[in-house]
């Protein structure tokens, strides 16, 4: 399924509780004609109905298995909506095709076929639509939001705040990946216990280890004293594992092993430590891509993504866009927008999901709506063909450090999506220094949400 979310810049209303959701979860809901995928493979015909987000690949534990040694394990991500199945290729082995066309990624329509391997797939409709559970309120713990695939979401969110499967949040940066973990955590039954953060992209490698499992004093220079790491420290509760997808290869056993049996070793010591937790990760990376190129453990993937879950960018459910600009708006300021404003917000790209929205909202109160909209790339354009209005009433010095600024930000804006986030490949790229392109993160608001 796909949603998205936004970000509270004021304290949060309670967390849904337990009985909240029980009470709530399912009362609303909507029906939905669901496509559905028919094939052949050496287990016989096969069909499967698809909702959100599946997998297809001979990998145990995908959500479409099929029977051919010439499908990848992960072969393909099928993503259902409204316009038909979009089918996206994983960095298979043999390539994905539609209609006899080689893609990447593209749209197959009721009637398309799609070949993986030797197995030939139809797209067909099923005969009776679908119930789809929508959450009744607009808020749940601290996201907000009235669009469908929101309310979806937070029923979703629902169902799985009660289980103690390991959960995978997917999605690009700025879409609050950490709100949603701090959401599941609040409507679970660990919500009084611990909520653990790790962000798995701002450790250095030499670091890590202690940081997750901890270390015993003694254990290496520097270590004065006994740590406590992440996990344990979490233990009854929740550890969040942020930008799993940059978590070192190295490491990857050892957290595979730690979810797997429960239990820690701090660095130094020999015994495990046994550990009540619950493991949530996210990641604006495709980990499926990632393993077939041999960058993330299989079976680690798998024990993360029990329950994927995957937050939409704000430009796919722009209904939300006023009511987070109103919810962002300080206390005191109009909360009625100009109906040509939400227009112009909702042709907009967003390349920084909700943080750019709020980074908008505070800009306008600050120096008024035209400005702001004037420093958000063209909906119409690409962020590299958008240009800013030459205010001829500027000063030339002003007017070029507004156009630098601009250029700077879409650069590398640009850039960190072509590379992955991939910090290192991008001052490759760029021909610049890493410490410097951290530095224009920073000074753009483009850090990872």
């Amino acid at each position: 399924m796909v949603a998205g979310l936004m970000g509270s810049a004021e304290a949060p209303p309670p967390n849904v509780t337990v009985a909240q959701r029980d009470a709530l979860g399912a009362a609303v809901s909507i029906t939905r004609r669901r496509p559905r995928l028919r094939w052949a493979d050496a287990s016989g015909p096969r069909a499967v109905s698809l909702d959100g987000r599946a997998v297809l690949g001979t990998a145990p534990g995908v959500d479409v298995p099929v029977s051919d040694p010439a499908v990848s394990r992960l072969h393909m991500e099928l993503e259902t909506r409204d316009d038909g199945v979009w089918v996206r290729d994983l960095g298979s082995r043999n390539g994905t095709f539609i209609e006899g066309v080689l893609v990447q990624s593209a749209r197959a329509a009721v009637g398309a076929r799609i070949v993986a391997g030797s197995t030939t797939f139809t797209v067909e409709h099923d005969a009776t639509p679908a119930a789809v559970d929508l959450w009744p309120d607009e808020r749940f713990g601290p996201l907000l939001g009235r669009s469908v695939a929101m309310r979806e979401l937070f029923a979703r969110l629902a169902r799985v705040a009660a289980s103690e499967a390991s959960v995978l949040l997917h999605g690009e940066t700025g879409t609050g990946k950490e709100l949603v973990a701090e959401a599941l955590h609040g409507a679970s039954p660990r919500a009084q216990q611990p909520f653990v953060i790790v962000d798995c992209a701002a450790l250095p490698e030499a670091l890590i280890e202690s940081e997750l499992f901890g270390h015993a004093k003694g254990a290496f220079t520097g270590a004065a004293n006994a740590r406590v790491g992440a996990i344990e420290a979490a233990d009854g509760g929740t550890v969040f594992l942020d930008e799993i997808g940059e978590l070192p290869l190295a490491m990857q056993p050892k957290l595979l092993r730690a979810i797997e049996s429960r239990a820690v070793r701090r660095i130094g010591e020999s015994a495990y430590r046994k550990v009540n937790v619950r493991f949530v990760a996210a990641t604006h990376r495709d980990l499926r891509r990632m393993v077939n190129a041999g960058a993330f453990r299989e079976d680690l993937y798998f024990r993360l993504a029990v329950l994927p879950v995957t937050i939409a960018p704000l430009r796919e459910r722009t209904d939300d866009i006023a009511l987070l600009v109103q919810h962002f708006l300080p206390k005191g300021a109009s909360a009625a927008l100009p109906p040509e404003l939400v227009r112009e917000l909702g042709a907009r790209p967003w390349l920084g999901n909700v943080r750019e929205l709020r980074n908008f909202v505070e800009r306008a109160v600050a120096l008024g709506a035209a400005e702001a909209l004037a420093m958000v790339g063209d909906g119409a354009k690409s962020p590299a063909d958008a240009a800013l209005p030459v205010d001829l009433d500027q000063p030339f010095k002003v007017l070029r450090e507004r156009h630098l600024d601009r250029l700077e930000r879409d650069y590398i804006a640009g850039l960190l999506e072509r590379h992955q986030w991939n910090v290192s490949a991008v001052a490759q790229a760029a021909g610049l220094d890493r410490t410097y392109v951290h530095r224009l993160i920073r000074k753009h608001g483009l850090e990872r949400g």
